[in-house]
């Protein structure tokens, strides 16, 4: 993670009309883009982990009380996967795979750990595994 920002883009993102990570809004925890979602982080520099979900319909509501930050978003995906990007080191390994095939999502996005690795970026450190989210996706039609 770096400065305070990540995004999940469409795996083949040549064609994005908003390359990442223009347009990006610091004011917002999770924001979407045609092919790409923005989120926006506690800490500057640091190692957050994610568990990512993928649901055949609309996951069980958790309980908000549990993160410091909560939003959903819609998202089309030409592909069905996703690449991560990182505003520090650009595209990452990793990908995420929705489906075989492209499709309409529906993404919630959960955070704790905020102020913590916020904390860590005001000091020296840069902490790991502070910040982490909770990431799910489901087929926008059910």
């Amino acid at each position: 993670m770096g400065y305070h920002a990540f995004g999940l883009l469409e795996y083949d993102d040549a064609d994005l009309p908003v390359a990442f990570p223009d347009e990006f809004d610091f004011s917002v925890f999770l924001s979407a883009h045609p092919g790409r979602l923005d989120i926006t982080s506690g800490g500057h520099t640091h190692t957050a982990t994610a568990d990512v979900q993928v649901w055949d319909a609309a996951p069980p509501s958790t309980d908000p009380a549990r993160w410091d930050a909560q939003a959903e978003a819609d998202l089309e995906s030409a592909s069905g996967r996703l690449a991560v990007w990182s505003m520090h080191t650009g595209r990452m390994d990793d990908v995420i795979t929705l489906a075989d095939s492209g499709g309409s999502w529906r993404v919630r996005v959960s955070c704790a750990g905020r102020a913590e690795a916020a904390a860590l970026s005001e000091g020296n450190g840069t902490g790991f595994g502070v910040e982490r989210y909770l990431i799910q996706f489901w087929p926008a039609n059910t």
